[in-house]
């Protein structure tokens, strides 16, 4: 998705999107107009696929560093 009045999400730190996300649902409630709810609601989807996103790397990233060896300890074949 894009919509020109988001900038790019690698500036952002993963605080600062979940601020903006819990900023956007708040004003996706207080206002009574369907347009801007909709609005909202699209830029609101867009920070959570960066949120999913991120995440999804961290664990890709972990698994990494955890290699081969994630269930060697925990299996004993003998």
């Amino acid at each position: 998705m894009f919509n020109p009045l988001v900038d790019s999400f690698e500036q952002l730190s993963d605080a600062e999107v979940e601020n903006k996300m819990l900023e956007l649902q708040r004003k996706y409630f207080m206002s009574p107009n369907p347009q801007v709810q909709e609005q909202i609601a699209v830029i609101l989807d867009m920070f959570k696929q960066e949120t999913n996103s991120r995440r999804a790397k961290q664990y890709v990233q972990q698994q990494d560093q955890d290699g081969e060896k994630g269930l060697d300890s925990l299996i004993n074949v003998s």
